[in-house]
């Protein structure tokens, strides 16, 4: 095989079987789909089931307890043939052109990382235009919404994720740091594009923030120890700078910020106002569990 798109999938259902649509229906033909199953407690098996029975090219899938993305990413790799890997995410839909426009980049630069164009919608059945635009820039080295490398060149920095990185976050960085700090030079195509479903939250959302920001401290935490570097203190947020502003967010008042986001109970979409409050909200939680994570 040329290539694998790899993804994992954890209580994704409803997004799934068109994510897989699209992977199954690009420009190309010498390419197989692996699929990991994360202990999904939905319908995901059922929307398996039925990509299954409408693959056109080979469709592996792998189904486990769940264990985290960097354990699932392993499960996939382990079965992945494709000389390159593509990764991308249960909430991401390629375009048709995605994997040629990836073997395009790596005809011309072999051993570099590939990273596609990412572009934020609400809802995959109104699609923006597929044109990249600066508006969703991403400094990410190797960010497996949209990235693939040789797989030569990954197994010649271990192969695998880091599997210690069993919560949310910065499991795909610190592979790229790895690649990085191995000369592994980088190229973005802004032709490999793919549509990342990223909706705007409601009041009810913001404890799953919470949890979200506090366990992507605690990995960013685990990063720096594994990497004491400076790209990683920026990428962490882990300057004084930052950690200045971040006593200043902590400072303010968390019940004010709470009303603005609104009734959990009685959900309702975030306005500007009440989105605002709910990252903020965020921002403080990540940076009150990095002090205390740092410490320890």
């Amino acid at each position: 095989m040329r290539a694998t798109i790899q993804l994992c999938t954890y209580n994704r259902a409803h997004l799934l079987g068109r994510v897989l649509e699209a992977c199954f229906e690009q420009t190309v033909r010498d390419y197989e789909v692996v699929l990991v199953d994360d202990g999904s407690k939905d319908a995901t098996p059922l929307v398996i089931e039925r990509a299954q029975a409408t693959a056109r090219v080979p469709f592996i899938v792998v189904s486990q307890a769940n264990a985290g993305l960097a354990k699932a990413r392993n499960s996939g790799l382990r079965r992945a043939t494709g000389e390159r890997i593509i990764f991308i995410d249960d909430d991401i839909l390629p375009m048709p052109n995605f994997v040629a426009e990836h073997l395009r980049s790596h005809a011309s630069a072999p051993d570099a990382i590939v990273r596609g164009a990412v572009i934020n919608t609400e809802s995959f059945d109104d699609l923006p235009p597929p044109i990249w635009t600066a508006a969703n820039y991403s400094g990410n080295y190797f960010w497996t919404s949209n990235v693939s490398i040789a797989r030569k060149r990954l197994d010649a920095v271990g192969g695998f994720f880091d599997e210690s990185f069993s919560e949310y976050g910065w499991e795909d960085i610190e592979l790229g740091l790895r690649l990085r700090f191995a000369g592994t030079r980088s190229v973005f195509n802004r032709f490999a594009v793919a549509f990342h479903y990223k909706p705007r939250p409601t009041s009810a959302d913001l404890a799953q923030m919470l949890r979200q920001a506090r366990a992507q401290a605690r990995t960013a935490a685990q990063l720096q120890r594994l990497h004491p570097h400076w790209r990683v203190a920026l990428a962490t947020g882990d300057t004084p700078l930052q950690r200045g502003l971040a006593r200043a967010l902590r400072s303010l008042p968390r019940r004010s910020l709470e009303r603005l986001v609104g009734d959990p109970e009685a959900p309702r979409r975030l306005g500007r106002l009440g989105f605002a409050a709910a990252r903020t909200l965020a921002a403080a939680a990540y940076y009150e569990e990095l002090e205390r994570s740092s410490a320890q």
